[in-house]
């Protein structure tokens, strides 16, 4: 007999609940995906729920049910709440009714599977949940192989990250790592680094981008650090022609991005 939970007293809703903070997923190794599109794309790469707790009542449509017997097939636990109770668990505004427990992963650095001419995008200590689940989406837009997070500070297990993801977090190799680690790596396999940065002399548009490249980007509010600025081995400037000196980061990585996309699909 399937379970349901419609108290929001409930001992499962309120450890549910605590799930909000970084310390609790860590501490289990655990973190959440809420919504129809984020687990319907976990399920179809693959990717493993140990519970999936549903409320009919926030259901949007008709297509959860597919995405339940999708989930028990893989051998996932379903768990049906209230509306008040799956209301307790969400962090949306406005909750789709579908909220999965599943396992971190952690992929080290010398495990990334790379081309002969590789492009990765590394973000240093990005803050913002939104942004880092942004330049994952652009990563997976721009067919970038990999993302590289350097010296964490926002969890990329946040739910905030897996929603504004929209669910490529489950395809897009993600590596949590340090600065020296991934500046070594990168030399290694000789990927140049490209990083942009008001001083630079050449626009992007103007370096050669289909070499192997890692498209570095630094923090919303300091940037890169000197340690990345000083061992660049491109560094380039966006034209800017207002009277702000940079765009937001996850802007300014969809049009560098792109600019590898554009020379690269040009130069096949």
């Amino acid at each position: 007999m399937e379970e349901v939970i419609t108290s929001i007293h409930n001992p499962r809703v309120k450890a549910l609940a605590k799930l909000r903070k970084r310390s609790e997923r860590d501490a289990r190794d655990i973190f959440l995906t809420e919504g129809y599109r984020p687990i319907t794309r976990a399920i179809a790469a693959g990717y493993h729920f140990d519970e999936l707790y549903y409320s009919t009542d926030w259901f949007l449509g008709t297509n959860e049910q597919k995405v339940l017997d999708d989930a028990v097939k893989k051998g996932t636990k379903l768990v049906e709440l209230g509306k008040e109770a799956f209301a307790k668990i969400t962090y949306r505004e406005r909750p789709e009714g579908l909220l999965g427990i599943g396992k971190q992963w952690h992929t080290s650095i010398q495990e990334l599977k790379l081309s002969d001419t590789p492009f990765v995008i590394v973000v240093e200590a990005i803050e913002k949940p939104g942004n880092l689940g942004t330049i994952l989406r652009s990563a997976d837009a721009t067919g970038a192989e990999a993302v590289i997070v350097c010296d964490a500070v926002t969890d990329p297990f946040n739910p905030n990250v897996v929603r504004a993801s929209t669910g490529v977090l489950f395809t897009t190799p993600l590596v949590i790592t340090d600065t020296n680690t991934a500046m070594a790596f990168l030399r290694e396999r000789g990927i140049k680094t490209l990083a942009a940065t008001p001083a630079a002399k050449e626009v992007y548009t103007d370096v050669d981008l289909t070499q192997p490249l890692a498209l570095v980007m630094g923090s919303e509010q300091f940037g890169l650090t000197d340690t990345w600025i000083k061992n660049c081995d491109l560094p380039v400037r966006l034209p800017m022609a207002g009277i702000a000196d940079s765009l937001n980061v996850s802007a300014a990585t969809v049009a560098l991005a792109y600019e590898v996309v554009r020379q690269r699909g040009n130069k096949q």
